[in-house]
């Protein structure tokens, strides 16, 4: 699967990039992108929620009318949930939402998710880059060459580049990312996928396992 090698200023480079057909031209799984999914999102939950059950809140242990002989149901406490006041009844406790899932699956997940953009024309090969210094406006330039000022875009680097991450971190619309923290979900999410020749051979090593 041949694809055109850009430059930063949007221009041909003459080359052309093989993408392998194992990861980016497979039918995808839908069940294995969307458990991958799930997964992602499900781990972005902090699972912090807490609200006072009966035993937690104050108020008197009395029992606050007789048992019998006054034709209303039987009460024993003030903090019971079914009194202005009182405790809720099964509400939200800490928990971790978080689950597993095999590393063939996730690898699955992503080369499915790789196949969706690369059958929708939506991924991009450019050419290795690097800035002098840390400037938004060098990083808008290259959206803008690449048309994509108005678009989700995810950008995959073949190692880590500071100077090119803090360029874009003000840039809601855009991330960069290394191929290492390449995700189902960063995928799917994004209108474009912008891969840096440097990151392929990490992700099609990465995913061809």
């Amino acid at each position: 699967m041949k694809v055109a090698v850009l430059d930063i200023n949007g221009k041909d480079t003459g080359r052309k990039a093989d993408l392998s057909k194992d990861v980016f031209a497979i039918e995808p799984n839908n069940h294995a992108v969307y458990l991958d999914v799930k997964q992602y999102l499900a781990n972005q939950r902090q699972g912090t929620h807490k609200s006072k059950e009966r035993a937690e809140i104050s108020g008197s242990t009395r029992k606050i009318k007789k048992q019998k002989g006054t034709g209303t149901a039987r009460a024993g406490s003030i903090k019971s949930g079914v009194f202005k006041g009182g405790g809720r009844m099964f509400g939200p406790r800490p928990r971790n939402y978080s689950f597993k899932l095999n590393k063939n699956l996730k690898r699955l997940a992503r080369k499915s998710a790789l196949s969706i953009k690369a059958g929708e024309k939506s991924i991009t090969v450019l050419e290795d880059f690097n800035f002098e210094s840390v400037k938004t406006k060098n990083f808008t330039a290259v959206l803008k060459a690449l048309d994509l000022e108005n678009k989700k875009s995810l950008f995959v680097l073949g190692a880590s580049n500071n100077n090119v991450y803090l360029s874009s971190r003000n840039l809601k619309g855009s991330e960069v990312i290394t191929s290492s923290e390449l995700s189902t979900y960063k995928i799917l999410n994004a209108n474009q996928v912008v891969l840096l020749e440097g990151a392929l051979e990490g992700i099609e090593t990465n995913l061809s396992k």
